[in-house]
């Protein structure tokens, strides 16, 4: 079957966001447990701690680089792809990238030099103070991309405008767009997936150091801090995750019934499948496991009240059910893994046998693709869940894409670019199996200054300096799929 423009358009555009999107929570994630570590050292004094924060500002300075270098993609896609999308929506982002630019650029832009190459050129405190600044400028960046892209869920604070060339939304209240109906729901999902991600990220280097007997006391500081961040998220996620599907269920009802499978209203309540199968040739749910009248429990607090399924809407307007139920599905069984895997090494630490669990620390080594698949997954749930909306209920994604642009066009685009992408991995890899088995206790040498330029390779080091400036904007922690 051969591919239409629109189709291949939108699949260049989540393989760009998939791609990008493993950098932008990683580096927030990274950005709090740095302001931990680098607090710790400045309180205690304890040198450790300060080599500690040093490699992993080594680390986050080429996941920051990463993201911006595969972030500009996206920006280029919306004028070349999606023309007829960008002018529709351009006065709303308008707004919430030129926010961007105020309120996260100059944190970012302006203190990255110094966390990452300021370290004995500046004191502790105001080094400090430059990572706390950092740390902030990736979570107000996340803020307005997030903002954003809420808006294409859930609209407010706009009119409709006839250009004589095109309908546009045009802002007629900017804070009813910044605080729109799923804005905060989701903004709170998304930093606590950051978290998550962060310290699972530290909480797998560590666990090889104390499998390998390197590094051993800076190690158990590292696990200690990383497991206390990722405990608390990852108990905190479901809360949050619970308040974001009911405000779901209010604003975008077909989208919570794809999520679970619900194809049919029924008199009493709704079941909600644990997992399964579902078919939307058949209407059901093949080799489900369901918790009758859960999803209305759930949504109402009420066991018989019903929730309104997909037939109470056009078929032309459902979202693709079963990717939409398998990703929402995976991310919530990652999200059970994470609060059992956090809760059982929480325990052992309590009870002094943790560091002694070699399969436990084994598995937490092995552990860190999870937290990745279940930021892409809850990210691609949200998405798919919007279609066949680019802008919900008011611009279809089919109607968004550029006109003059063919598939032979983004076909081609989309093997230079998975090529490029996949030679910038294999670098990122490369630079951090070398970081990672150089380890933090390169930064405890007298010649510190050395320590610190030997470990930031060129690659990382050109890449923040000459694209930092520019394009923070577009740095991660731009979460914009939008198709």
């Amino acid at each position: 079957m051969e591919l239409d423009a629109i189709t291949l358009s939108r699949l260049q555009f989540a393989l760009t966001v998939m791609f990008h999107y493993i950098f932008p929570p990683l580096s927030i994630g990274l950005g709090w447990i740095m302001v931990i570590m680098e607090g710790a050292y400045l309180k205690t004094g304890d040198k450790e701690y300060e080599a500690i924060a040093r490699f992993w500002t080594s680390i986050f300075a080429v996941v920051f680089a990463m993201g911006v270098a595969s972030g500009i993609v996206m920006e280029f896609q919306f004028g070349t792809n999606w023309a007829t999308y960008s002018r529709f929506v351009g006065d709303v982002f308008g707004s919430a990238l030129a926010a961007e630019g105020i309120f996260a650029f100059f944190l970012e832009s302006g203190f990255l030099a110094i966390l990452v190459f300021g370290w004995d050129r500046v004191g502790p405190k105001m080094h400090f103070f430059s990572t706390v600044m950092v740390a902030l400028g990736a979570l107000f960046s996340s803020i307005w991309i997030v903002v954003a892209n809420s808006w294409q869920q859930t609209p407010a604070g706009f009119h409709l405008v006839d250009t004589g060339s095109g309908v546009r939304a045009e802002i007629t209240d900017f804070w009813a767009v910044v605080f729109n109906p799923s804005s905060v729901h989701r903004l709170v999902h998304v930093w606590i997936g950051c978290g998550i991600l962060g310290a699972f990220f530290v909480l797998s280097i560590s666990s090889y150091y104390l499998l390998k007997q390197r590094h051993v006391t800076m190690a158990k500081k590292m696990f200690q801090v990383a497991l206390s961040v990722g405990l608390v998220m990852s108990l905190i996620a479901p809360i949050s995750g619970h308040f974001q599907a009911r405000n779901v269920a209010a604003t975008q009802p077909a989208k919570l019934a794809a999520f679970e499978g619900h194809f049919h209203t029924s008199e009493g309540g709704a079941p909600l499948y644990l997992w399964g199968w579902p078919s939307e040739k058949e209407r059901k749910v093949y080799f489900g496991l369901a918790i009758p009248g859960l999803l209305s429990f759930l949504v109402h607090e009420s066991f018989v009240k019903p929730v309104p399924g997909l037939d109470q809407f056009p078929e032309e307007d459902w979202p693709p059910v079963w990717l939409s139920f398998q990703t929402y599905h995976v991310m919530l069984a990652l999200g059970v893994y994470f609060i059992g895997i956090t809760g059982l090494s929480a325990f052992l630490w309590w009870r002094g046998k943790l560091f002694d669990t070699r399969w436990l620390l084994w598995v937490l080594v092995f552990s860190v693709p999870a937290p990745f698949i279940a930021n892409e997954f809850g990210w691609a749930a949200a998405e798919l869940g919007r279609q066949p909306w680019i802008v919900y209920n008011l611009l279809r994604t089919a109607d968004a894409a550029s006109p003059a642009v063919s598939a032979q066009q983004v076909l081609g685009s989309i093997i230079v670019f998975g090529i490029i992408y996949a030679v910038l991995f294999a670098l990122w890899l490369y630079i951090l199996d070398k970081k990672i088995k150089r380890g933090p206790e390169v930064f405890l040498a007298k010649d510190s200054t050395e320590a610190q330029s030997s470990s930031l390779l060129d690659v990382a080091s050109a890449l923040t300096r000459h694209e930092g400036a520019s394009l923070t904007a577009t740095n991660g922690n731009g979460n914009d799929n939008n198709n």
